[in-house]
């Protein structure tokens, strides 16, 4: 089984208009609404692709329940810690006409005192009873969590005998770096903030320098690369770009990475896996969705390259 952590999840509202325009008023064709945050976009996604999956974070308020309510109606199983204060919402407008997606994010509100011990333990708790094979810690963080609270849920997940991957960004990945996380996954302006260079082998050794193991870095249209600890380097790419919605691509990547990880699979495997599941992920209107169809179809077409380095 795997375990995903969302310390920040929102609901995610969508609207898909003709055409966006700045400074222009639109009419909204479809508005769709939806659990989300990255680590219960990773769960959604491998729910889909049938594999046991359990969510938890923090949820409160009107948007907590209507959240909990959606992860109900997909049968996406939950087990989430009530909090005083209200979900977030994200807002992402989809434009029918190129498929680009522009994204609002709420930061969240600000954390009180003890909420993220309360986290943290809950995560423990949940580890002992369900001994998850992978722990995923993903998404943005809220004010008040910081690195320390990341940092708590991967020594947790490590002390529970759980694989981790952990997808954050800034001063979230930064500390929790030291607790030595078993897959990092960056994108490229992610590591570019934390690291000051564009080259992702650099930079994903600088991760490397710091605690983490495995790090695998996309780079959109130009595929992923990842670096492994003791230096392998490999690089898997469709063999033309896809137009969509690149929302939850990232996080499909995840779902791939922590399915691989959990079934013992080689890393060329893995790495092909991710491509396709992300590249999936571009062609669903929103995030958390992929085709069974277009993971198979896109899968064959995938290649890795490996080098090693020295």
């Amino acid at each position: 089984m795997i375990l995903t952590v969302t310390p920040n999840p929102a609901l995610d509202v969508t609207y898909d208009v003709d055409r966006l325009v700045p400074h222009a008023s639109h009419r909204v064709r479809q508005v769709r609404e939806r659990a989300g945050g990255k680590g219960v976009n990773v769960a959604s996604v491998l729910a889909l692709l049938g594999e046991p999956v359990l969510v938890t974070g923090v949820v409160g308020g009107a948007s907590g329940d209507e959240l909990r309510g959606d992860l109900d109606r997909r049968g996406i199983r939950h087990d989430l810690l009530a909090g005083e204060l209200p979900t977030r919402r994200t807002v992402t407008v989809v434009s029918a006409q190129d498929g680009d997606a522009t994204a609002f994010n709420e930061p969240g509100s600000p954390w009180p005192s003890g909420l993220r011990d309360a986290l943290v333990v809950h995560v423990e708790r949940l580890l002992r009873v369900h001994r998850p094979a992978v722990l995923v810690v993903s998404g943005s963080v809220p004010p008040g969590f910081g690195g320390e609270g990341c940092a708590a849920l991967v020594s947790a997940g490590r002390a529970a005998g759980a694989r981790v991957v952990l997808d954050t960004s800034q001063d979230a990945l930064v500390g929790a770096l030291p607790s030595g996380p078993d897959v990092v996954k960056p994108n490229r302006d992610e590591l570019y903030a934390v690291t000051g260079t564009t080259d992702p082998v650099e930079g994903a050794n600088a991760l490397q320098d710091q605690g983490a193991r495995h790090v695998l870095v996309s780079l959109g249209a130009d595929g992923m690369v990842l670096v492994e600890p003791e230096g392998t380097v490999r690089r898997a790419r469709l063999p033309e770009p896809l137009r969509g919605n690149p929302t939850g691509a990232g996080d499909a990547c995840v779902a791939a990475v922590a399915r691989g990880l959990a079934g013992g699979s080689a890393w060329p495997d893995v790495l092909a896996d991710a491509v396709a599941w992300s590249a999936a992920a571009v062609l669903s209107p929103v995030a958390g969705e992929v085709s069974v169809q277009d993971v198979a179809r896109l899968r064959a077409v995938v290649t890795v390259e490996g080098t090693e380095v020295r």
